[in-house]
């Protein structure tokens, strides 16, 4: 067998490993009720949540409460299914947190609490085309 053929497998097979061992890590979506249900079956991998910010009818957010030190933070989500759910996070708050569209907590459940290790924001896009004045 040629040198080269060897080398092609051994390559193959080190990829094949590698995506085998990632697999175990993916996780997908889920709402506060399928996060609470992985957590009563043991699961500890990290579980995402989409959701939103939750507001009242002024637009002003509800929920929000900063630790004295400013380095934690906690607040109410409100998933897909409406279901809220108040998440600690242990970092200080993200830049443009309160402007953001959609949050994904990455964290699970401690008990009856669900403590983010991350957190992603989708915020509105400076690229979104912009209604002009009718004078523009």
């Amino acid at each position: 067998m040629k040198p080269s053929y060897i080398i092609a497998i051994v390559v193959i097979a080190v990829a094949v490993g590698i995506l085998v061992l990632t697999a175990g890590d993916a996780s997908s979506y889920v709402n506060f009720g399928q996060a609470k249900q992985l957590a009563a079956e043991g699961s500890t991998t990290p579980i995402h949540v989409v959701g939103q910010l939750k507001k009242d009818e002024a637009g002003n957010i509800v929920g929000l409460e900063s630790s004295a030190d400013k380095l934690s933070f906690s607040f109410v989500l409100v998933d897909d299914n409406k279901k809220e759910q108040t998440i600690y996070y242990n970092e200080p708050m993200p830049p443009d947190f309160l402007k953001s569209e959609k949050v994904v907590v990455i964290g699970g459940y401690q008990g009856d609490q669900f403590v983010a290790k991350k957190i992603l924001l989708k915020c509105p896009s400076k690229y979104q085309e912009r209604k002009l004045d009718a004078g523009a």
